[in-house]
């Protein structure tokens, strides 16, 4: 049998990791500065991750949501204090796709509307019920048989506004800041009068931070740069350095019901030991500062190279603009210069999403590695 083929695959198989690093079958050791698009937060193979892996393995692997869960309990509360988000419940799921489509599904029961609002250029999972990537600001696309969404430009907020009040909104739903979009991101204004609105209307606003969560940004949510609070927030990615988990965070305005939600897999004993070894290791190893701080270390680096027009993005979740694609310049630096780095939707920006755990070293490396493949490019 073959694998059904639906990606393109860099001839490179890894064997092992550890930290930023990953080496491939011939021993070749390779810097990871994309980390299975922003999946690895506290490093590779981090030690007190594996070892809250292999111990919860050999207690029980793996039940269902039908038995009380004490690490899901643990977790819930880790996730309080590094949140800030003290009065919200928490669900969990699989995966990204899983927890928009299950906020979705929230707002809808709760305000029994049908219409959400999207933006440009916005991607936010690949169920029938999640929303996709378009890059046409009028598009509407089906959700489901009783659903669909508006896409709307980015910072328009009187376009929003008109959309509101036609008063058969159900959610708005955004990225604290665009992944596979490109980096964009809202304007503090923006996504301040866009709570007021949502507020205002019975509208409920949904934060995904599926790639932007969990400190990448420099803040544990992007959305808190802007001093806002959403009604639902949706994670995923980071939330377990690789593991498949999702969930989301819900304001006490939702009433709790049986039946309400639902998932097999979600929050299994594996999963939430998985995530609540990653808040442990964010929070002992003090990696948010450490974002803040190798944020402005990389900025500064990539200011000698005039090929870059643009530094998109926050924290450890960036983008580099170039005036060209990057399709070939990738290339030169896995297969020359042995960094992994993310392309966008936007064919000009080069992704930038390492651990959360990187040093200074790492990047001087990444440095010298796309001036080298740079100069080879021309």
């Amino acid at each position: 049998m073959s694998l059904f083929d639906v990606y393109p695959v860099y001839t490179i198989t890894p064997t092992k990791a550890s930290g930023a690093k990953v080496w491939d079958e011939n021993n070749q050791e390779y810097l990871d500065f994309y980390g299975g698009h922003g999946v690895i937060s506290i490093g590779h193979s981090h030690p007190e991750y594996v070892k809250a892996i292999t111990e919860q393995v050999n207690k029980i692997g793996f039940y269902s949501n039908s038995i009380v869960n004490p690490v899901q309990e643990q977790l819930a509360q880790k996730l309080t204090v590094l949140s800030g988000y003290t009065d919200y419940s928490l669900f969990l799921c699989n995966s990204g796709a899983e927890a928009n489509e299950n906020a979705l599904k929230l707002a809808s029961f709760h305000n029994k509307k049908s219409k959400v609002i999207a933006f440009k250029k916005a991607f936010h999972g690949r169920t029938s019920a999640a929303v996709a990537v378009t890059d046409n600001p009028s598009i509407v696309a089906p959700l489901n048989s009783n659903h669909e969404v508006i896409f709307l430009p980015l910072n328009e907020i009187e376009l929003v506004e008109n959309e509101i009040a036609s008063n058969d909104i159900c959610a708005v739903i955004i990225e604290g800041i665009q992944g596979v979009g490109g980096l964009d991101e809202g304007t503090t204004e923006f996504f301040q009068v866009l709570e007021k609105i949502c507020n205002d209307n019975n509208v409920v606003l949904i934060l995904d931070e599926i790639q932007s969560g969990y400190g990448r940004s420099g803040k544990f949510f992007a959305h808190q740069h802007h001093n806002i609070q959403p009604d639902i927030i949706s994670m995923a990615k980071g939330m377990g350095n690789g593991f498949p988990i999702g969930g989301i965070l819900i304001s006490p305005k939702f009433i709790a019901s049986h039946g309400l939600l639902g998932t097999t897999f979600g929050g299994n004993h594996l999963a939430a030991a998985a995530a609540l070894s990653v808040l442990e290791t964010i929070e002992t190893e003090k990696l948010i500062p450490n974002v803040n701080e190798l944020s402005v270390y990389f900025t500064a680096q990539m200011q000698q190279f005039p090929q870059i027009k643009k530094i998109k993005g926050k924290g450890l979740m960036l983008g580099l603009e170039f005036e060209f694609e990057v399709n070939e310049l990738r290339k030169k630096l896995i297969y020359e210069e042995f960094i992994f780095t993310g392309n966008a939707s936007q064919k000009n920006l080069l992704r930038i999403l390492p651990p959360l755990s990187i040093t200074k070293e790492d990047i001087d490396f990444f440095t010298i590695g796309l001036k080298n493949a740079l100069h080879n490019l021309s």
